[in-house]
C-alpha cells in the first residue's frame, strides 16, 4: 500500500485538477487526515480546514451535530459521522469532505462496537457514503488505518466511484 503521504498526493493531484477542496472533520484521528494531507508541499491550493471536534459538545458546536444523536445512537454511529462531514462542508465551503467517529482504545469499547470500531463518511456535493470498519491492533495502528481508509475514499470519491464498493 502507498504511504499516507503517497495517497495525500494522489489526492491533492486529482483535486488541483478539478480545482476542487476538502475539508476533514474528525474525532479519534485527532487531526491526523489533515496533518497527512498538509505534509503535501501545496497542499493550500486545495485543503480548505480540518475541525478536529474530540468532544461531543464540539461536534455539536462547530460542526451541526444534533446533541439528542449522542444518547441516541453515540458518537461512534453512521448518523454522527453523516452529520460531520456536512457540517463540515458547510463550515469549510469545500466541495469534498471526509469525517470520522471511532473507538482507537485500548478502552472505552463494548460487545456492540469493539474498540477498533471506526465510521467513516465522505462527501462530494450532495453525494454522501459511509462505511463501518473494524480495525485490528493497538491504538496508533486503529488511527493510522483510519487515516489510510479516509484518504482512499477521498481518491475514490474523487474519481467519481462510491468509496470502497468499486
Amino acid at each position: 500500500m502507498p504511504s499516507l503521504t503517497d495517497l495525500a498526493a494522489r489526492l491533492g493531484a486529482m483535486l488541483n485538477a478539478q480545482a476542487a477542496q476538502v475539508t476533514t472533520a474528525e474525532s479519534c484521528t485527532g487531526g491526523g487526515i489533515a496533518e497527512a494531507i498538509t505534509r503535501v508541499a501545496g497542499s493550500s491550493a486545495w485543503f480548505e480546514a480540518g475541525f478536529v471536534t474530540y468532544s461531543n459538545t464540539q461536534k455539536t458546536r462547530l460542526l451541526g451535530v444534533p446533541a439528542e444523536l449522542f444518547d441516541e445512537v453515540g458518537a461512534v454511529s453512521r448518523e454522527v459521522v453523516e452529520a460531520m462531514v456536512q457540517g463540515a462542508q458547510h463550515g469549510s465551503g469545500a466541495r469534498y469532505a471526509v469525517a470520522v467517529s471511532g473507538i482507537a482504545g485500548p478502552g472505552g469499547g463494548s460487545s456492540d462496537k469493539p474498540v477498533g470500531t471506526v465510521w467513516l463518511a465522505w462527501a462530494d456535493g450532495d453525494r454522501l457514503a459511509t462505511r463501518r470498519f473494524l480495525f485490528e491492533g493497538d491504538r496508533q495502528a486503529v488511527r493510522e488505518q483510519s487515516v489510510e481508509a479516509a484518504l482512499v475514499g477521498l481518491i475514490q470519491l474523487a474519481e467519481g466511484e462510491n468509496p470502497f464498493q468499486g
